[in-house]
């Protein structure tokens, strides 16, 4: 129970950084409501509950979209209804493993005494989890921080407000302290953040842009996956908007915004179309999609998987206003050389 009141506390909203990263959700909690169950306020209903949390914390994890019911979060002013079924679902486990400094190279573009800006290599993982126990960038930062007051990555008022995959590079925010934090976050939950990626995809994407809207949740089929529903019936609504920069042909280079961030967005999103992530091992992107099967061309698939071992994607820009001076801020990250390469290589194609 003292898990779940922990890390709540200095959290008001907290839900943006559920962003194209793996295994996003634990349900900490839930509670089927009787068949003669009267209307009642949500906060009410969970704080007879639940040991040692206070409405004033329930109502910061309603702010942050950790109160579901029925499979979709709700604020603190829903009223139960019989049957409903009632979930705490939390970005990290009931019981929260220590995260040990380790001495791991980080590229920091941007730091004061309020956040850090990083640009994230591919292959790191952001945050410790199921067979990622250390090597992590939480590990680099508690390295990294570990002679600097107040600044405890073990502290979930502190650290992460979004992620992103371990495959995936480029720009994530840290949250020096708690009120960064709640500033931060707010603004990730809002939507008003500025984040754009850049992205090579299978196929010549006919339209100059468009948008997807489409419900993003678990596949039923393989949970470690994530599908759309295009009925709406299931996951939680996604919206990605692109916009083509250069076709190759084979495969389309194109810029994409969030307008949500749900776990693994783009590439869901991107397959749903049609035009699968190049070289994306879970969605079968690793497959010569596009193309004739001549040894020649097989060979150059082959050459380019080498050249970009992952999927082709980057964390391009992040944009947000300033926790403490309210100032905009703007960070830009440079292509990563792997995806300059695979470029390169398409153009002379």
């Amino acid at each position: 129970m003292e898990d779940f009141v922990t890390d709540i506390e200095g959290r008001e909203e907290d839900a943006g950084f559920i962003e194209e990263q793996e295994d996003a959700f634990y349900e900490h909690f839930r509670f089927a409501a009787d068949k003669g169950q009267s209307l009642l306020r949500v906060d009410r209903f969970l704080v007879d509950r639940i040991e040692h949390a206070s409405r004033n914390r329930i109502q910061l994890a309603a702010c942050a979209g950790f109160i579901h019911v029925n499979g979709k979060a709700v604020r603190s002013n829903y009223r139960v209804k019989p049957n409903d079924l009632i979930s705490i679902i939390m970005d990290r486990p009931r019981r929260e493993m220590e995260i040990i400094p380790e001495d791991i190279p980080l590229h920091i573009v941007y730091e004061d005494d309020d956040v850090i800006v990083i640009d994230k290599p591919p292959g790191l993982v952001v945050h410790p989890g199921h067979g990622n126990y250390t090597g992590t960038l939480l590990n680099a930062l508690a390295w990294y921080s570990k002679d600097k007051p107040g600044f405890d990555t073990s502290d979930p008022r502190l650290g992460m407000v979004h992620r992103i995959d371990k495959n995936t590079s480029g720009l994530l925010v840290i949250a020096k302290n708690p009120t960064s934090k709640t500033h931060l976050s707010g603004q990730f939950f809002r939507k008003t953040t500025q984040r754009k990626y850049m992205a090579l995809v299978w196929g010549n994407v006919k339209e100059d842009g468009g948008r997807i809207e489409g419900n993003i949740g678990r596949n039923l089929r393989n949970k470690l996956q994530m599908m759309v529903f295009p009925d709406g019936e299931g996951g939680r609504n996604a919206v990605t908007h692109y916009r083509v920069l250069e076709r190759f042909g084979y495969v389309t280079l194109i810029e994409c915004r969030l307008e949500t961030g749900r776990t693994h967005q783009i590439r869901v999103h991107l397959k749903h179309i049609g035009h699968t992530l190049f070289n994306d091992e879970r969605y079968g992107g690793n497959e010569i999609l596009r193309g004739n099967h001549t040894t020649k061309y097989k060979q150059f698939i082959l050459n380019c998987f080498e050249i970009c071992p992952r999927q082709a994607l980057h964390a391009q820009t992040l944009g947000f206003v300033h926790p403490k001076t309210g100032k905009e801020m703007f960070f830009e990250s440079p292509l990563p050389e792997d995806m300059k390469e695979l470029i390169e290589k398409f153009k002379g194609l």
